[in-house]
């Protein structure tokens, strides 16, 4: 049976509520309740860890009975496991709806073959309507189910000749007053930004999404990682967030941290010693780089030991897109191929 117009309605409905949920540990999830005749019985959304599914949130704004032989729109595949809360099939299938129709599966191992589970109840069940809007939406926490981490982006910014401060240590300004807006727009886009205790002791930085002098909209958490303890003043304690400290250098045990948390995306600000880390760790899934026309000479530079000793060992990246911001030039750039730690080896 193929999707109608009302229904069609319906997930677009949908997918606008689902924007209302917070970004975390859950996906963002929207669902419309039709009639059989197409009327909008109810709505919901999922609002966050350990509160009802988007499903159970409509279905609880009906009476006993109401949605028998209604039509469930979803964003998601409903869920087949118990967690906190039971799974989103039964609840339908115990509503009595008659039709289910979602955009995209649910890829845990655990959570998916709702589908399969309605379809075999009786529910009349279509997969597929409007899933690249609904898989955009989530990209975020779809990325960081696939990696079982957050998807880390690492930047810096850097002279023509590689490096990331003069000789002094100063680094304000490398680049221009549109790559710093555009870094900016970027952080906004962040669940979270780090830097190391370096750095933070350097400069001191706020760690805040701002437009000239403005706070954006959304403010990335803020997190520090090393070992030397921050100032009692110092600015990233003003941070709309409370900042996350870690006092360790093991970054697999940090973004498992903020995988836990709900972080979903990181943003590595620096300094060389964090950047450098994150790309040998092999956690960098995407790079930054920010080239301004100048040249400062020295060894301050933009990274540090990456653990190449030779050239057979380089990181190969692939440049997605170079975009000019004034006299500055940004390089957007991914892996070529996975590299594989020690690490990832030993849990294989």
């Amino acid at each position: 049976m193929a999707v109608n117009a009302a229904e069609r309605s319906a997930m677009d409905r949908a997918l606008q509520l689902a924007r209302r949920g917070p970004r975390g540990v859950n996906p963002q999830v929207g669902a419309v309740l039709l009639s059989p005749d197409g009327t909008v019985l109810a709505e919901g959304w999922h609002h966050g860890a350990g509160t009802p599914h988007a499903e159970v949130d409509a279905l609880s704004k009906l009476a006993p009975g109401e949605a028998r032989g209604a039509t469930a729109v979803v964003t998601l595949e409903p869920c087949n496991h118990t967690g906190r809360t039971g799974p989103c099939a039964v609840a339908l299938i115990e509503a009595g709806i008659a039709r289910v129709v979602y955009a995209l599966d649910d890829p845990g191992a655990a959570s998916g073959g709702g589908a399969e589970r309605l379809r075999a109840a009786g529910v009349d069940v279509e997969a597929g309507e409007q899933a690249a809007a609904a898989h955009a939406l989530i990209d975020g926490w779809l990325t960081a189910q696939r990696l079982g981490r957050p998807q880390v982006t690492v930047k810096w910014a850097q002279s023509l000749d590689g490096r990331a401060a003069a000789a002094d240590g100063s680094s304000q300004w490398i680049t221009g007053p549109a790559a710093r807006a555009d870094v900016h727009r970027r952080r906004a886009e962040a669940d979270a930004i780090a830097v190391g205790t370096g750095t933070l002791l350097a400069d001191d930085p706020a760690l805040t999404a701002r437009d000239g002098g403005d706070l954006l909209p959304h403010q990335p958490i803020p997190v520090v990682i090393g070992s030397r303890p921050a100032p009692a003043d110092a600015a990233v304690h003003r941070h709309p967030h409370t900042p996350l400290f870690f006092d360790t250098h093991d970054l697999h045990a940090v973004v498992a941290d903020l995988h836990a948390r709900g972080v979903q995306s990181l943003f590595v600000e620096g300094g060389p010693t964090l950047a450098s880390a994150f790309i040998e760790a092999g956690l960098a899934d995407r790079v930054l780089a920010y080239l301004a026309p100048v040249l400062l000479g020295g060894d301050r530079l933009a990274l540090t030991d990456i653990g190449v000793a030779s050239i057979a060992e380089a990181r190969r990246l692939t440049v997605e897109e170079w975009v000019p911001l004034g006299p500055d030039l940004l390089a957007i750039a991914r892996p070529a191929e996975p590299h594989h730690t020690p690490t990832d080896e030993g849990a294989a």
